[in-house]
């Protein structure tokens, strides 16, 4: 299941473009110790030449090429030690000399995984049972160089018993040492490698003559023994995102899926695979895979909106720099809104979530944004803009400083214009309809088709004519006090609360470990030492003087406890009552009383009389 035929087309590219692949040497085998080895010769010429890092990496957003983690950089030649210079500007860049007579340059360094503790993209993917491997951390490459025109034959060893899963071509594989296939940069950097000591590789079915696999890695055995009732779910995934879009860009896909409680969780997107990983108990755990059942269908929709798809502000220009150039976010909102939006739409299509899973996920997600404090001053578009700081944002005043806002409010807006084409088109059209004409297309090998907005409006007024583009300004441009509701209530439904915790609730709040009572007093708080992690703007609690980062230490003089907090809250449920807090803030101890009145609160779907229910619509399944 990983060795795959290489392309006629990619064959020739190689042989006729006449230039000797780099030689990349990657020794995984210390991953344990989160130390990869890398041993890399580079054809060139002499003289002076400058040798970049990838900086921006397709998918992250923001220039998140972990440079800090390569050390024990050295260069050679014929030999003979070559001295380096990094740019005092740009510190992915560095500057070497190659001597006359050299015809290659030696490249070596260790890349260190970082640790648990780090965040995002460039975060922890590494354990003693697992790891993931992303290329762009383990090559450099010469600053001018087309990265869709120079080739890289990479080698991996293994550490001991370990299996891997990758969509990257694979020449020979024995004795723990895979040698893949030459490949341009451009397609080595989008195709990670999952490897493991636990491992398997499901078979999900050939849909339109195309293989797909659901590779699993995880912290033990138990974890990767999904049942047949979940990989049903994801063959249904396969099907219905076939049904969805009509074509594919790959050649074959691989979900690749790390399952570890001590990585960092999430998903990035590439052509012919996505990189997921998630809690260890996600494939077999229910409250788990409730959770993190959205992630994998999110990234397989990018391989069309994004990979296939994708805004000419959020190229990588392999001419200009390559993964040096800075990309503009600014349609973001397109990108992982209309993402979320479809990619829920197939978790529930697919079984992964039942209907009320899905309507419980939406209603969190329209509470959330609708009492975002933080929409009073920044729109919508600017979340997108600034997606590259705010990937990195605390969690703390995340209510007034908005974050990445454009994934669960994309999601909204993407729903409003699906229930807008399905009401004036009396039923005849959906987004389905856009999704296969703007996003399908002939199908193929990977390839990459840029756009812009007005491309976008000009494919949705093909589908159903409308005033699209002054939607998308009032509703992405500008400040809008409300989130957009409008398509839940075209769909049939409205955001209503009450005290009940529904299991999708519950759910999150097991799996996160902590207590969510944003809409009743205003405070998240984790469980397991009263921690408050973030506090709603102007919400009850804020008033009364709690700030973010401090300890809950008791509940009306009583020891916190989950519980005790809870009832405290439940308690106000017919009448206002005063809740004294005493928190912890650095060594200082501090009582706040807070007014309050109207009990738990959490946010439901709940059926407007008389409508037609477009959500059921919306998630039934549409694969034969």
């Amino acid at each position: 299941m990983r060795v795959r035929r290489l392309p006629f087309l990619l064959i020739c590219a190689v042989s006729l473009s006449g230039q000797t692949p780099a030689r990349l040497r990657v020794d995984a085998t210390d991953i344990a110790r989160r130390i990869e080895r890398v041993e890399l010769t580079l054809p060139v010429r002499p003289g002076p030449m400058t040798v970049l890092y990838p900086q921006w990496i397709p998918g992250d957003h923001s220039p998140t090429g972990p440079v800090i983690n390569q050390v024990g950089l050295h260069f050679s030649a014929n030999g003979q030690t070559i001295p380096w210079r990094r740019n005092a500007v740009n510190m992915f860049a560095v500057d070497v000399t190659v001597p006359a007579g050299a015809a290659s340059l030696e490249a070596a360094f260790d890349f260190l995984m970082p640790s648990e503790n780090d965040n995002l993209a460039a975060g922890a993917g590494a354990t003693t049972e697992l790891a993931v491997l992303n290329w762009n951390q383990l090559v450099v490459y010469p600053q001018g160089a087309d990265t869709d025109k120079i080739f890289y034959q990479a080698t991996l060893r293994l550490p001991s018993s370990w299996h891997y899963g990758t969509a990257l071509p694979v020449r020979k594989d024995a004795a723990g040492e895979v040698e893949f296939e030459p490949v341009s940069l451009t397609t080595l950097i989008d195709s990670p490698v999952l490897m493991g000591a636990h491992y398997h590789a499901f078979d999900l079915g050939t849909v339109d003559g195309l293989p797909h696999f659901l590779n699993a890695a995880a912290d033990s055995e138990h974890a990767v023994e999904a049942g047949p009732e979940v990989i049903g779910h994801y063959r249904s995934l396969v099907k219905e995102a076939s049904a969805l879009f009509g074509s594919h860009h790959y050649r074959d896909y691989h979900f690749l899926f790390a399952l570890s409680d001590h990585i960092t969780h999430y998903g990035l997107e590439h052509h012919e695979s996505s990189d997921n990983r998630d809690a260890e108990g996600s494939l077999v755990d229910n409250d788990a895979r409730v959770v993190s059942a959205p992630l994998l269908p999110h990234e397989f929709v990018h391989s069309w909106n994004g990979k296939y798809r994708r805004p000419r502000g959020l190229l990588t220009d392999s001419q200009d720099g390559g993964y040096g150039t800075p990309m503009q976010g600014n349609l973001l909102w397109v990108y992982e809104g209309l993402t979320d939006y479809l990619g829920e739409a197939l978790t529930a299509r697919s079984g992964l979530w039942t209907p009320e899973e899905y309507r419980e996920s939406l209603a969190d997600t329209a509470a959330e944004m609708d009492y975002r404090y933080g929409r009073r001053w920044r729109p919508l578009e600017d979340t997108a803009v600034a997606a590259q700081i705010l990937y990195d944002s605390p969690i703390d005043y995340q209510n007034i400083r908005r974050s990445t806002d454009f994934y669960p409010e994309g999601k909204l807006v993407w729903l409003e214009v699906d229930t807008t084409i399905r009401r004036l088109s009396h039923g005849t059209k959906s987004i389905d309809d856009f999704c296969r004409a703007f996003y399908g297309g002939p199908s193929g090998a990977p390839a990459l088709k840029p756009y812009d907005l007005e491309e976008l409006v000009a494919a949705l007024n093909a589908i159903q004519p409308y005033d699209w583009a002054g939607f998308f300004h009032r509703l992405v441009d500008d400040i809008t006090t409300r989130a957009p509701l409008e398509g839940i209530e075209q769909a049939g439904w409205k955001l209503t609360y009450d005290a009940t915790r529904s299991d999708y609730w519950k759910a999150v709040e097991t799996e996160h470990k902590y207590m969510d009572l944003t809409y009743s007093i205003g405070l998240k708080v984790r469980e397991e030492d009263g921690m408050i992690l973030d506090v709603r703007w102007d919400g009850p609690a804020q008033r009364a003087g709690i700030a973010p980062a401090v300890r809950l230490i008791a509940v009306n003089g009583r020891q916190f406890t989950p519980a005790v907090l809870r009832e405290a809250v439940a308690q106000t449920a017919s009448a206002t009552k005063t809740i004294e807090l005493l928190v912890k803030s650095g060594e200082y101890y501090e009582t706040h009383r807070l007014e309050y009145g109207g009990g738990e609160k959490y946010p439901h779907l709940t059926r407007t009389e008389g409508t037609e229910d477009l959500l059921g619509k919306i998630i039934a399944a549409k694969a034969k």
